[in-house]
């Protein structure tokens, strides 16, 4: 995998306007539905690490181009859970079904509506690293979506709480719906604060849609410091929210930022395409 580097922003005709100082970017200038040199690849990567989440506007992709312009950052993860043919495509619907079941799992967990921060395949012993999300249906108002940076989450936090979350770790739980696909998964543990391979920061990362419990600490004590890293996530100052239009598509580092999804859009059947992006299987951030 090509490196990513602030000279490869610098060095691409790209036009990148940064939503917040930290997290979130829009690129235009490029249809990404198109073949794209090895030099403009490498600056929207670097520009994903850099900000977290970058977003293109005016896109005209279907599945195939969707595909083909993540295939470009690394080997796709076809997730269990999703009803397209993966020999024919890794496009997984976030749809209204999803939603349905993404509903009942958070019952079953009891996370509170507002809650449900969290990043994708993080039950997996190496989560894939990038997602790659384009709107397909969306209703007339609403339905945005909320990133957070997770290593700002981390360097809020008070000196005490992060000597107290540091070499601890955390239960990334996805049975209830593995189960309902007919896969079973083991429960897995990831540390609480990870280092980013790439970047060299620090990262808050909890999973709150997967029953998260800290190991190694009384379960009160779990539910507390569960409690602040939420507390953390819900501060709008470590978050940039995208209205999503026709075209958008979004890409995130999936090792870097936490997401939430804002239902405020009552029945709508609101459809998004992902596609995921795997992380090299023989190693995982520490």
């Amino acid at each position: 995998m090509s490196t990513a580097t602030a000279e490869s922003i610098a060095t691409a005709p790209l036009d990148i306007r940064p939503l917040q100082p930290t997290i979130g970017a829009e690129i235009h200038g490029i249809d990404i539905g198109k073949p794209i040199s090895p030099e403009v690849r490498d600056a929207i990567r670097a520009a994903v690490l850099q900000y977290k989440v970058v977003f293109f506007r005016d896109q005209n992709l279907d599945n195939d181009s969707h595909a083909d312009f993540a295939r470009q950052f690394g080997p796709l993860y076809t997730h269990p859970s999703t009803t397209h043919d993966p020999k024919i495509t890794p496009i997984h619907n976030i749809s209204a079904l999803d939603n349905a079941r993404f509903d009942k799992r958070q019952a079953k967990v009891k996370i509170k509506p507002g809650e449900a921060y969290h990043t994708d395949t993080s039950w997996r012993l190496v989560p894939t690293w990038g997602a790659v999300l384009r709107a397909v249906d969306l209703p007339p108002v609403g339905g945005d979506t909320v990133w957070v940076d997770a290593n700002l989450a981390w360097q809020g936090l008070p000196d005490d709480l992060k000597e107290r979350l540091e070499g601890l770790h955390v239960t990334h739980d996805y049975r209830s719906a593995l189960l309902a696909d007919g896969h079973d998964y083991p429960i897995v543990a990831h540390p609480v604060v990870r280092t980013h391979r790439e970047t060299g920061q620090k990262i808050l990362w909890v999973n709150l849609t997967q029953n998260p419990q800290i190991l190694g600490v009384e379960l009160s004590e779990s539910r507390a410091l569960i409690e602040e890293v939420l507390l953390q996530y819900k501060r709008p100052e470590y978050q940039v929210r995208f209205s999503w239009k026709p075209g958008s598509v979004a890409f995130w580092d999936n090792r870097a930022a936490v997401h939430y999804a804002v239902r405020n859009y009552g029945d709508y059947p609101r459809l998004l395409h992902r596609v995921l992006i795997a992380d090299d299987p023989l190693y995982a951030d520490l």
